[in-house]
């Protein structure tokens, strides 16, 4: 039996949704929290929740959240080793590092997951499937050769690829997340598919080691939760269905999985708990598994040794808190239910809130999240770590916003349920998946259950950029009609008149696209724009109720700055009034500001105030999301202003470059 230390403190060595929820079971089980933060994170939920917070240093997660030394320094700051401290590293970061869970242990610290030996076995594809196959868990057919030159050249690669047959996947032996991985299906794209997964892997996480495994077409992904004591129980919490995904990074889960029968849940249980016995496991770990379209034959695929982002839709169908359990089997206790305990109620689906523009290419977003309210209701779970208003989405962290989990007695309910919680949601300032989300759990093959890893590919690989049609335009200009009529100490229906309406045209500015709306208060806050007839029935702070030619609607709006952001159903909509810009200001400032597109970091600039630059020309490369930004000239023109350099941190919209397109 392992040896446990006793501990009445633990430090949360995380950040965002995941910290609040650790706060959360570690004070119903009496602990004293402690979180730790960056200098980006002063005053962010996390660090108000706790007992403690301790800053770990500056924004770049390197140097904060990713360092095993800062980590370690915060605690020994609490002052709680000689009571004992326990570190929980929930997910991401540091959580599956071997060195930071042995870096614990040797200071006398609790590591709230397996021990370090555990997380190693599994950290590298190639070693973990080798393992695997010994312990005869089902695996796909591949390669998982040596790390040496011999064993990993593209000629070796190119031979073993060919036995196993197109189409097959190159992966990273290392790391996860997508990263480092490719899918061939033609020989003409397998060497430049291993030259350049390698060339990733080694950026992304030092290994430039790769592996091979045979394509499984329209398989899904089911993971089965394990939870292991320190003496020698391990039992499985049944399965999760995590097959909707884009670049290999899931989207939609649910628990159970609609394709898994009582069973095939044995035997990918049964496997499952056998991979966790065969290395030693203790507490929460996820064996994800890569099922047939034939619905029968399963593969390892590799095994997550912490708690998943997911962990709350197996926590709504099992009505076990699986945070506290990590808790108290890393205090030495026994798990307290066994394999025929576990019960399973209902159903389960989580969808995952990003700060995204997936129009764009999925692209990152980041800036100032000007209004936040989660959706409630029966059945409903909203984890997240922010507060209502004026919190920034920081372009150092996952762009994730909050995890929206519907629970119902069917399938079917809980995705209504999620359905009218994402049409609820409200989260203004910022692009999000919001309406993509829904367009997904709306589609008829996920409302059917046959949803594959192809899903996303097959049915939204290009979304559709959100289309502004004439009432959403309307309101805002009625909006902003509306907010001027005020800001001049006016009533918005003084220019009513009973000899007819007298109309204000309303000039806004949304993207590169620009639009009149001609407002006419009809009294009684009742509106005519442009042929719409637009009546405010209740008003609620952010939130208005309209009847819109005869039929009632909710928006949510908010102003920040010079923009209004509004929320009609799933649509997201911003936009500026330029109706009393200068016209030449408001026809050219597109051509010559350069302004930044999200908050980010400066990382190049290319050019200098004086100099003649033309068209196309790069002048500013910003950092956003760990993703490079080019900001080029638009037209040919003279740097007049360029008010940042090397290291800056911009916010949304800051000015980066002033052109002069007429200087000599």
């Amino acid at each position: 039996m392992a040896v446990t230390k006793p501990f009445d403190t633990i430090l949360i060595a995380n950040r965002g949704e995941i910290a609040c929820r650790v706060i959360r079971s570690a004070r119903a089980l009496g602990f004293f929290t402690v979180t730790v933060y960056s200098e980006a994170d002063a005053g962010a939920p996390h660090t108000l929740q706790a007992d403690r917070a301790i800053c770990i240093g500056p924004a770049e997660a390197k140097q904060s959240y990713l360092s095993i030394e800062a980590i370690l320094n915060a605690a020994r700051a609490t002052g709680a080793q000689s009571r004992g401290l326990a570190v929980h590293p929930g997910y991401g970061f540091l959580s599956e590092n071997e060195a930071f869970a042995q870096a614990c242990a040797d200071a006398g610290l609790v590591f709230i997951g397996p021990p370090a030996s555990a997380i190693a076995a599994m950290g590298n594809k190639a070693a973990a499937k080798r393992r695997m196959i010994e312990a005869k868990v089902p695996c796909v057919p591949g390669y998982q050769g040596p790390s040496t030159d011999s064993g990993q050249s593209d000629a070796v690669l190119l031979h073993e690829a060919e036995k196993i047959g197109l189409p097959v996947m190159v992966k990273a032996a290392a790391g996860g997340g997508g990263r480092g991985m490719r899918l061939v299906r033609q020989h003409a794209e397998l060497l430049p598919a291993i030259q350049s997964a390698r060339s990733e892997a080694e950026n992304a996480f030092g290994s430039p080691e790769l592996i091979l495994e045979k394509a499984v077409v329209d398989g899904r992904h089911v993971e089965i939760q394990v939870f292991a004591d320190t003496h020698g129980n391990v039992i499985h919490l049944s399965e999760r269905d995590c097959s909707v995904q884009r670049r290999h990074q899931k989207v939609i889960e649910e628990a159970p999985s609609p394709a898994v029968n009582a069973d095939l849940r044995a035997k990918m249980g049964a496997a499952a708990v056998a991979a966790a016995r065969a290395i030693g496991y203790v507490g929460a770990g996820t064996v994800e598994f890569l099922l047939d379209g034939n619905g029968h034959d399963f593969y390892f695929l590799e095994m997550n040794t912490r708690l998943q982002v997911e962990h709350p839709v197996t926590e709504l169908i099992t009505g076990l808190d699986l945070v506290a359990l990590q808790i108290r089997v890393a205090a030495g206790d026994r798990l307290p239910l066994s394999q025929d305990d576990v019960q399973l109620s209902g159903h389960a689906i989580e969808v995952r809130l990003y700060a995204e523009a997936p129009h764009k290419g999925f692209l990152p977003q980041s800036g100032d999240l000007v209004l936040w309210r989660p959706p409630t209701g029966e059945g409903l779970r909203v984890d997240h770590g922010l507060h209502e208003s004026g919190q920034v989405i920081s372009p150092f962290y996952d762009p994730m916003i909050a995890k929206i989990i519907a629970h119902g007695a069917t399938r079917e309910e809980a995705r209504r349920r999620l359905v009218v919680a994402l049409e609820r949601c409200v989260a203004l300032g910022i692009e999000t998946n919001r309406g993509f989300l829904v367009d997904l759990l709306r589609h008829d093959d996920f409302a059917a259950g046959r949803a594959t890893t192809r899903f996303i590919p097959q049915h939204f690989e290009t979304p559709a950029a959100p289309v502004a049609d004439d009432t959403l335009l309307n309101i805002a200009a009625l909006l902003w009609f509306e907010r001027a009529a005020a800001a001049c100490g006016h009533d918005p229906a003084a220019s009513w008149s009973s000899t007819g309406r007298l109309g204000s045209p309303v000039l806004l500015q949304y993207g590169e696209t620009k639009t009149k709306r001609l407002v006419a208060p009809s009294g009684g806050n009742r509106y005519r724009v442009q042929d719409q007839e637009i009546a405010i029935l209740r008003r609620d702070g952010c939130r208005l109720r309209l009847q819109v030619d005869g039929q009632g609607r909710d928006i949510v709006f908010a102003f920040a700055s010079d923009t209004l952001h509004l929320a009609l159903g799933v649509r997201d909509f911003a936009c500026r009034d330029i109706t009393y810009q200068p016209p030449a200001e408001a026809e050219g400032a597109a051509e010559r500001e350069l302004r930044a597109p999200m908050n980010g970091k400066i990382v190049a600039v290319l050019a200098a105030e004086g100099e003649r630059v033309s068209k196309g020309q790069r002048l500013v490369i910003m950092e956003a999301m760990k993703m490079q930004h080019e900001m080029v000239a638009r037209v040919d023109a003279v740097v007049e202003k360029l008010p940042v350099k090397v290291g800056d941190q911009v916010a949304t919209r800051q000015l980066l470059a002033a052109l002069n397109p007429a200087a000599e």
